[in-house]
């Protein structure tokens, strides 16, 4: 299918912030998204409004009512996510317990009318998962045979989180694609992640590893190399802001309790050619080792984590998603993207005026 712009529902702004559902699906469908990937922690928001608070009752209805609201705007729920911290866990009873909340996660999948939940790789601590990558790929594969038991089925994406205690980069989540081997278990290829483990180092004085230039050229050529589109099923696209000061003890992002590419994750990504704010990973060049190389299409995800999601500003959904449409455009364009409907003349005025 062409390809098809969607954003994660959080990425206009967090609930938490006074952000609701209603208003950001609206500025999506306004701005000309087809497609929300969904955060859990909104449908949990709208569940908590209902009489008696976020019971498995009224998520079940939570998920009712997002799909309608969807369907009224004629976009499409790509995915539930984040379904994490599942692979790998030392404690088995841990994982039967996610394996519970599961089955339940399932029962929303149906009741949103989506057949996706996306799993990133976990980002505990080391101490409380396993070293063998076997209990992994093990674990992965179960809940992929699960999947493939509902009816419709559900299909699991897999995504490598740039600071993932076991798995880090595109190729071992591409590895453990492969070792699952489940037609319902593939991937998800996220330029920020790529790039902010092999390019990024927030770290760093220079905002960059040693090599970086070097990392990437050889990352994507593997890339193009070795991945089966077909087991690609979707594509997330931002960069991220190369910080004025190397990211520790004092600085505002600084979380002792986070790694520093989540917290840098969490404060700073930034929207496709969004230069001008301070962008700096080669998102272009593995963008088109995706859509050229690869020659994927399908579902482009614009997930934004920023700091700006979190201000109370009424403004920040439609910011945000308008932000998020001008990327897009710019993206159509210079990868040559073919695509399921134009650019909108609402877009276009936006890249005018930058309003």
């Amino acid at each position: 299918m062409p390809c098809r712009l969607a954003i994660t529902s959080m990425s206009l702004g967090r609930c938490c912030a006074g952000h609701s559902l209603v208003h950001k699906l609206d500025m999506a469908c306004l701005y000309g998204f087809r497609g929300i990937e969904l955060f859990h922690d909104d449908l949990l928001d709208v569940a908590q409004k209902l009489p008696g608070g976020p019971t498995e009752d009224n998520e079940l209805e939570a998920a009712h009512i997002i799909r309608q609201l969807c369907l009224e705007r004629g976009l499409t729920i790509l995915c539930l996510q984040p379904f994490a911290h599942y692979e790998g866990l030392l404690s088995r009873q841990a994982h039967l317990e996610r394996l519970h909340q599961l089955s339940f996660w399932f029962e929303l999948a149906r009741a949103l009318g989506t057949d996706m939940v996306q799993i990133p790789s976990s980002f505990l601590p080391s101490s409380e998962l396993s070293e063998d990558p076997r209990v992994a790929v093990a674990d992965l594969r179960k809940v992929a045979d699960m999947g493939s038991r509902e009816q419709p089925p559900i299909r699991f994406v897999y995504e490598a989180l740039c600071w993932g205690t076991r798995c880090d980069t595109w190729e071992q989540s591409w590895n453990i694609v492969q070792a699952v081997d489940r037609p319902n278990f593939g991937l998800c290829l996220d330029t920020f992640n790529i790039a902010g483990r092999i390019y990024a180092d927030p770290t760093s004085s220079t905002g960059c590893t040693p090599s970086c230039d070097k990392a990437v050229r050889e990352s994507v050529a593997r890339l193009v190399a070795t991945v089966d589109v077909r087991k690609v099923f979707y594509v997330q696209v931002v960069d991220a802001e190369r910080l004025a000061e190397p990211l520790g003890p004092g600085h505002e992002f600084y979380d002792a309790k986070q790694p520093a590419r989540m917290s840098w994750s969490r404060n700073c990504r930034l929207f496709y050619g969004e230069k001008d704010r301070g962008a700096y990973l080669p998102v272009a060049k593995i963008a088109q080792a995706i859509f050229q190389g690869l020659g994927f299409e399908g579902w482009v995800s614009m997930e934004l984590f920023h700091r700006r999601m979190s201000d109370t500003d009424e403004v920040v959904p439609q910011e945000l998603a308008s932000r998020g449409a001008v990327a897009w455009a710019k993206l159509v364009k210079d990868m040559k993207l073919r695509v399921d409907v134009p650019v909108s003349r609402r877009v276009a005025a936006t890249m005018i005026d930058g309003t």
